[in-house]
């Protein structure tokens, strides 16, 4: 009975607990895809001026990742969760005298705050899910807390869309007709909409992050992720000796790159297609709706049918297809393609972590922080899609994505199994 006891509370409730973190930050996350458009007609924006809301906070992943970790070897895990969650919620509050001005660099450094928060979460929740369990079914364990995320990301845009958005076609179209001065109280009008899921959200971080730090979340050697003790790590002078790993940085970047373009674009190029704001404001729900799905084929085959490798050459074949789709077909039918991004996508993460994370021994500490730092693929794809969709039109801008899959495959077949540069 003890043993049985003390196996719940040192794997099953951590689990649960983090889950509960990862709902939250998915939640916070994919708002993203609904704020595009909402500050692209608020704020008077371009495409590639409206994909700076990714980049604002995406980037705070690069810049902040080895802070994160120094933070984390100061606090521990459970202070280290529950600053992440009081920085996100400051992140939040700033959305306040940013929609009061509708100042959009105001509202891009609330984003940056809010990225810097989930850095730390990040950085402190990924190596100890790696390692809390089998290393065999570890893409398993980050399968059940991506569907928590991206559950949380399919409500978030609906949610906020209904209380920002919920008049968007009828809006829109009035402001064709207005004045400069009517135009300009209008969208101060528009702009104040966000104050109060924003309030809510930060009173919700903030009681999450004491929840957090008096919850039984046990600390764990994140040094010991279950490699064989027997291998030899002293020929390793620095991170940068394991190819398998800064490879599986690249092909993160890509990942994350794919997968925040097929999120925070799908309601952008359904706008440009012609479809209603009052359709097309679910569309990022579609995406992260197929994420689930092939999340929760993840945690049925994996390792049981298929293994993590396997299922990231699958992704990866899936993700060149379905680009394909979205550039050769038409209508609501490439867009279905764009949505379906979120299936290609869904099990990448899980399996590139513990396959570049494989034999580190003592650098797992930094390598785990170098595979946060490549979310940044979040800020710069967004950013390339931006600019290709202002040169030569949204459906072309998808391009972008055949190269991230690409690469994906190479590491999938060839790069995770790398030991040597030579």
């Amino acid at each position: 009975m003890s043993t049985s006891q003390s196996s719940f509370k040192s794997f099953v409730l951590p689990m649960i607990i983090i889950g509960a973190l990862f709902f939250i930050f998915g939640f916070v996350t994919w708002l993203n895809g609904i704020l595009i458009p909402y500050l692209q007609i608020a704020c008077d924006l371009t495409d590639f001026q409206a994909m700076f809301v990714a980049f604002s906070f995406y980037i705070a992943y690069t810049i902040m990742a080895l802070p994160s970790s120094w933070i984390l070897k100061k606090t521990g895990f459970k202070n280290g969760m529950m600053v992440g969650l009081w920085v996100m919620a400051i992140g939040t509050l700033i959305f306040i005298p940013a929609a009061m001005s509708r100042t959009y660099g105001v509202f891009l450094t609330g984003l940056f705050v809010m990225g810097t928060g989930l850095a730390i979460l990040q950085t402190a929740s990924n190596p100890y899910v790696t390692v809390i369990g089998p290393k065999e079914s570890a893409a398993s364990r980050i399968s059940i807390l991506g569907i928590c995320n991206k559950f949380a990301g399919a409500m978030a845009p609906l949610i906020l869309a209904y209380y920002i958005l919920n008049d968007g076609d009828a809006f829109k179209q009035s402001l064709e007709t207005m004045n400069e001065v009517a135009r300009v109280t209008a969208l101060d009008t528009l702009a104040a909409r966000v104050i109060n899921p924003y309030i809510v959200m930060t009173i919700v971080l903030l009681i999450m992050g004491f929840g957090v730090r008096m919850a039984p979340l046990p600390e764990v050697d994140v040094t010991k992720n279950g490699d064989d003790e027997s291998v030899d790590h002293s020929t390793k002078k620095n991170i940068f000796g394991y190819p398998h790993l800064i490879l599986g940085v690249l092909a993160l970047f890509f990942y994350v790159g794919a997968e925040v373009v097929a999120g925070d674009t799908i309601i952008r190029y359904g706008l440009s297609l012609g479809i209603e704001l009052n359709v097309a404001k679910a569309f990022t729900s579609y995406t992260m709706v197929t994420m689930v799905v092939g999340y929760l084929l993840g945690i049925t085959l994996i390792p049981r049918v298929i293994s993590q490798r396997f299922a990231l050459q699958m992704s990866a074949i899936f993700g060149v297809i379905f680009a394909l789709g979205v550039i050769l077909t038409s209508g609501l039918t490439s867009v279905i393609f764009v949505a379906l991004f979120g299936f290609a996508n869904a099990l990448v993460w899980p399996a590139i972590w513990p396959l570049a994370l494989s034999n580190l021994g003592r650098f797992i500490n930094t390598g785990s922080a170098l595979l946060i730092m490549a979310i940044s693929g979040g800020a710069i794809m967004p950013l390339v899609w931006g600019h290709l969709s202002d040169s030569f039109g949204s459906q072309q801008a998808y391009w972008v994505m055949i190269p991230c899959y690409l690469f994906i495959l190479f590491y999938s077949i060839k790069g995770y199994k790398l030991k040597s540069w030579k």
